[in-house]
């Protein structure tokens, strides 16, 4: 795949501290010679790790991953709060007492399963019309709608002093700051997160990503080697194989007939490989996002 040509599939990106989601977008759609582009979900510009970014016609099937679920290694600070919950503003001294081992993992044990949030004021979470930081800039808080959200696992890896390192796994829309301050409350000493690395996003990780120092030494066509399969972001649904009359009328955006499917289906045809994503309606999938042509990387052909 040359320079000159679409760039079409999913990044695995190991983003570096110190930059914002966007700015990494930028610099991998240069490394790539990609003219469109886009992310699956941010990461604060103080956390590093996996940050699947989609370009050409993968942007079409980026809403597949938003779901999935996310794993992140967090190091706490206990005894100490922030105001942003991280790194990005001055902590202040809770208490000096840190708790034991076994009280540590009797707290942190209680947060798993259903949990609920209230979003910091420095998110991006839309309040009135404004974006929480915007408040949070004008020296204002406002009232925040919790919300619930699901940790699947949480693990104590190490404590070293008042260092508390931890492993978990969770759904969207968790705020592990939050997460941390929540934590630091519970065990009385208070805590907040001085740093955060993403390993998981669905059934990516982060043992195949690359980060942009590297991508960016490749040159454009070495680097679209590392791009997956637009396909790859939608793994996680049920496959439906087309071919003959059925596939064409997907292609051209047609329904095709259920015959006992059920939900959102990605769907492949005989000869053009992956071509969309379809949902059942009623007796009939109704296609919802196509790809304009088959869109691989020379290694997934």
């Amino acid at each position: 795949m040359g320079a000159g040509t679409p760039a079409d599939g999913v990044l695995l990106l190991d983003k570096a501290p110190g930059i914002t989601s966007t700015r990494a977008l930028a610099m991998a759609r240069r490394a790539l010679s990609a003219t469109k582009g886009g992310h699956t979900g941010t990461l604060d510009p103080f956390a590093t790790g996996l940050l699947p970014l989609v370009f050409g016609e993968a942007t079409k099937f980026s809403r597949f991953l938003l779901d999935s679920t996310k794993a992140y290694e967090a190091t706490l600070c206990l005894g100490q709060e922030t105001e942003t919950g991280d790194t990005e503003s001055a902590p202040r001294r809770v208490s000096e007492d840190i708790p034991l081992s076994t009280k540590i993992a009797e707290i942190t044990a209680k947060f798993v399963g259903d949990i609920t949030q209230t979003p910091p004021m420095h998110s991006a979470v839309h309040i009135d019309g404004k974006r929480l930081y915007e408040y949070a800039r004008e020296g204002l808080t406002v009232d925040r709608p919790t919300r619930q959200v699901h940790v699947s696992s949480l693990e104590v890896l190490r404590i070293e002093g008042a260092a508390l390192t931890i492993r978990v796994v969770c759904s969207k829309g968790t705020y592990i700051r939050v997460l941390a301050a929540d934590i630091g409350r519970a065990l009385g000493c208070g805590a907040y997160l001085t740093a955060l690395r993403r390993t998981a996003v669905g059934s990516f990780r982060i043992e195949d990503a690359v980060g942009l120092e590297d991508l960016g030494a490749m040159g454009a066509p070495s680097a679209r080697t590392r791009l997956l399969p637009v396909e790859a972001l939608v793994a996680a649904l049920p496959r439906l194989d087309v071919e003959g009359h059925a596939e064409t009328r997907f292609r051209q955006g047609q329904a095709l007939p259920a015959a006992g499917a059920d939900g959102v289906l990605a769907v492949f045809g005989a000869s053009r490989g992956f071509l969309g994503v379809g949902e059942v309606q009623g007796e009939a999938i109704a296609p919802l996002r196509l790809v304009a042509e088959v869109a691989k990387s020379p290694d997934f052909a």
